[in-house]
């Protein structure tokens, strides 16, 4: 997971340095996902008057992708590496590749906290969930997910997955993270925040996927 007692004690000192100022920096955070929960953290892009940072007519992503060339930083860095990396990139928001720690399943963010509020209720593992501002939550499960959604979604019964507003995020997509700026829309928040047990080991997409499409498909019809 890359977490380390050196680490945790220099986020801890910027903690305490943030809240002196009254404010946490982004640096903070950054340090937060590659050093507590063990995840790769890239630099994104941030929407300026409805258009993209990235200066690239018809974006179709505008204010939620990557930055073009801007390096990945590695779960576990040290966090003098964090901090100096992440400050070549003044404004950056913070995006996290999917595949690697973790795939997301994606529902409407009202049958996501629906059944968010059933699984816990159930006793069932939960890993963290997010909600972005355009009104999706964001459930993190195990990498691999993604590609088997469509058949774990058949063996329960469902014939046509199409008619769930559901879908997986896999390898080779990245999703802004907590609490940077989604699409010039607002802030990413967690509806359940990150532990060190359920970042570092995600629950398997096939616990929470029955209550995931029963809801959803409640919520629709």
């Amino acid at each position: 997971m890359g977490f380390t007692i050196g680490i945790s004690r220099g986020i801890r000192d910027i903690r305490s340095g943030s809240r002196r100022r009254g404010r946490s920096s982004d640096g903070t955070v950054v340090a937060e996902y590659t050093g507590l929960w063990g995840w790769e953290v890239v630099p994104g892009v941030r929407a300026v008057a409805g258009s993209c940072s990235c200066g690239r007519a018809g974006c179709r992503a505008p204010g939620a992708h990557p930055l073009e060339h801007a390096p990945s930083i590695r779960a576990g860095a040290p966090l003098e590496e964090v901090t100096a990396l992440w400050s070549e990139f003044p404004g950056a928001s913070v995006m996290l590749p999917v595949g690697q720690a973790f795939d997301v399943i994606e529902v409407a963010e009202p049958a996501g906290c629906h059944a968010l509020a059933r699984l816990e209720r159930m006793g069932l593992p939960v890993g963290p969930v997010a909600a972005t501002p355009d009104g999706r939550a964001q459930f993190f499960v195990a990498p691999g997910a993604a590609a088997a959604l469509p058949d774990l979604l058949y063996r329960m019964g469902w014939d046509d997955p199409s008619t769930l507003d559901l879908r997986g995020l896999g390898r080779g997509t990245h999703i802004t993270a907590p609490p940077s700026d989604h699409g010039g829309l607002g802030p990413v928040r967690w509806l359940r925040s990150p532990a060190l047990d359920s970042a570092s080991r995600p629950p398997e997409a096939r616990l929470l996927l029955g209550t995931l499409a029963y809801v959803a498909h409640r919520s629709a019809a």
